[in-house]
């Protein structure tokens, strides 16, 4: 069963397992940062308001607004 990133917390892994329907203009720039299916990643930090978050994907930092970020369909690991 799949979840978003707002449900996970610092620390927790994740991996993309696809996106949510209702987010095709995000999709595109989501794969152009590297956000592609099967790749995990850490949850480094949430801004104090919870937005934007934090993760770690493929050696670097990357910066996720929420509505950015409630696009993303992730399995915990």
């Amino acid at each position: 069963m799949s979840i978003k990133l707002k449900s996970l917390t610092v620390g927790d892994q994740g991996k993309i397992v696809g996106f949510d329907k209702t987010g095709k203009a995000y999709r595109k720039r989501l794969l152009a940062m590297g956000l592609t299916p099967g790749t995990e990643f850490t949850i480094t930090r949430f801004a104090p308001l919870g937005d934007p978050v934090e993760i770690k994907i493929r050696g670097f930092s990357l910066t996720l607004r929420k509505n950015e970020a409630s696009v993303l369909l992730i399995d915990k690991l």
